[in-house]
Order: C-alpha cells, then sequence, then structure tokens
C-alpha cells in the first residue's frame, strides 16, 4: 500500500490530503511499512459489526470472539450509529454547517456529510482517524466530494488534528462547529487524559459549537430490573480489545458526563443511545441494558 498525496486546488476539492501520520508538530505520520494487518484494529472490527467488508481475516477473527460472549454488540453497534445519525440531523436543523469527525472508522453510508446534507447541502465535514488502512477507503470513497476531507491523526494528539491543514482549510474556526467523538474516546485510557483532549478540542472552537459523544460502558441500565452486569461478557470482550491496537476502556455514566467538559449538556443528557431524542419505538429495558453505548450531545455556550 502506497501513500497517496492528492493536493486540490481550492477548499472545496475532495480529499486536501491524506498523508501518514505522526505524532508531534512534523504532521508526516505512518509510514507504509507500519501499516499493521496483524493485529484486529477497533475501526475494522467496528465495520464488520455492522456488516461491512472493508476488514481483515484478523479483524473478522477478534469481532467474532467479541460476538461469542456479547451476541448482542452488532445491536449496540447499529443504536450507536443511529444515535449519530440523529445528532448530526438536530445539529444540522440548528444552523451548524461545519463538522471534524474523529474516530470515524470506516465510511458506512449514509455517511456524516450525507446525513447533514439532507438537511444542510452545504455543510463542509473533515474525518479523522489514525488507521492507515481507513485513510485508503475513506479516500477513495470522498474522491470527488466536494466540501470533504480525510485527514489521518490520533484523538490522543489534538493539536496536531488542528493544525492540519485540511482542516484549516475546510474549516472556519470563527463559525460553530460540531465536534464528533463517537465511539472513540473509550479507546482512550485514563493516563491519556481523555478529559484534557475534549478540553483541547474545545478550546479552539466558538461559541455555538456541539460536542457528539458517545462511549462503551459495563454498568447495567437503571431501570433494568434484574440490575446486573454480566461480568464475564464484559470481561470477555476487554479482554479481545486488549491484543488489538487499542484497548477498550470501559466508563460509567458518572466518569463519562464530564468528559463533555465546557459543553452544556442538551435535553436528555448523557443516556443510552436509544433513548437520545428516539425517532421511532423505544427499546425494552432489557434491550437497553444490552445497548452498551452511552450517548449525548453538548453545546459550548
Amino acid at each position: 500500500m502506497s501513500d497517496r498525496d492528492l493536493t486540490p486546488s481550492g477548499p472545496d476539492d475532495a480529499v486536501t490530503r491524506i498523508a501518514p501520520y505522526v505524532r508531534g508538530p512534523e504532521h508526516s505520520g505512518f509510514s507504509a511499512e507500519e501499516i499493521d494487518t496483524s493485529r484486529p484494529h477497533p475501526a475494522r472490527m467496528y465495520d464488520y459489526y455492522l456488516g461491512g467488508w472493508d476488514n481483515y481475516e484478523v479483524d473478522r477473527v477478534a469481532a467474532e470472539r467479541v460476538i461469542e460472549v456479547h451476541p448482542q454488540v452488532r445491536l449496540s453497534a447499529r443504536a450507536n450509529r443511529a444515535f449519530m445519525r440523529r445528532a448530526v440531523r438536530a445539529l444540522a436543523a440548528d444552523g451548524i454547517r461545519q463538522i471534524i469527525d474523529i474516530g470515524t472508522g470506516i465510511p458506512t453510508s449514509p455517511a456524516t456529510h450525507e446525513v447533514a446534507r439532507e438537511t444542510a447541502p452545504d455543510t463542509r465535514v473533515v474525518y479523522v482517524d489514525n488507521d492507515p488502512i481507513v485513510a485508503t477507503h475513506a479516500g477513495a470513497r470522498l474522491t470527488n466530494t466536494e466540501g470533504t476531507a480525510f485527514v489521518l491523526g490520533d484523538v490522543r494528539d489534538p493539536e496536531a488534528v488542528l493544525d492540519h491543514p485540511a482542516v484549516r482549510e475546510l474549516i472556519d474556526f470563527d463559525r460553530p462547529v460540531a465536534l464528533l467523538l463517537v465511539a472513540v474516546l473509550h479507546f482512550v485510557r485514563d493516563d491519556e487524559d481523555p478529559a484534557g483532549i475534549v478540553a483541547t478540542l474545545a478550546e479552539a472552537l466558538p461559541a455555538g459549537s456541539a460536542l457528539v459523544l458517545s462511549h462503551a460502558t459495563g454498568e447495567p441500565y437503571e431501570a433494568y430490573a434484574p440490575g446486573r452486569t454480566d461480568e464475564r461478557a464484559r470481561d470477555g470482550v476487554v479482554s479481545v480489545y486488549q491484543s488489538s491496537t487499542a484497548s477498550l476502556n470501559l466508563r460509567e455514566k458518572a466518569d463519562i458526563e464530564p468528559l463533555f467538559g465546557p459543553f452544556t449538556l442538551r435535553e436528555p443528557g448523557v443516556v443510552r443511545v436509544p433513548l437520545w431524542r428516539p425517532d421511532g419505538a423505544v427499546p425494552g429495558a432489557e434491550e437497553l441494558n444490552n445497548t452498551i453505548f452511552y450517548g449525548g450531545v453538548g453545546r459550548k455556550d
């Protein structure tokens, strides 16, 4: 696999640059030799949960191990994706026309820009992920899509994401921006300071910006009468991700809410993702207990 440099003539060109990522100010990134298909990657496993084909045998094996101990993981992935769509539509309806989607994973239709443009066709979207294989798929699918870009970057290095030329070219930081951190911060360890990452990103965004965040949990749904966590399933899932390129760090609602930092939570707050402004039937308590994602949307005042 080779690195690709797609240099546009203006800010509305499809992909400003797909370049390998290196932590720090150089912004030069992974080399082709560092692309690792020997270990499962969460983005490619997530693609498999959603029924996608952009994954490798190592990803499928790991994902099937997760499904074996927690068969509802596909339900959770679909519910999380539906939450993202509802949140993006809500923010587009509120007038936000710029999105930075960090940890986007393998592009799945409808992608973020497609959802936003149902309401606002002029919405600009920058996608960010740290897997060069994701970059390859994203680059291919975004080519000739005006007002979009892909950046090979890591949420754990927020300054580099914000300073990337593609971000600076496409995003106007004097106007409100929607920041998407959907199913990504649970791959950030406590010692990597997830709250600090959000704070750094938030500092660059003006008032009126928004944060869409979802996060995996191991705690039971509060309205589920049996009130228990399947510890075997939880520990089995965590164990699988320990062999992947990023460990899974489950957090409780009380630990997730502070991650919003300067963003004021909008109703209904941080809830199991099917409960965030549902547009259809609400699942029962058992299904909500098996849906392991919390989600919420906050606004920067």
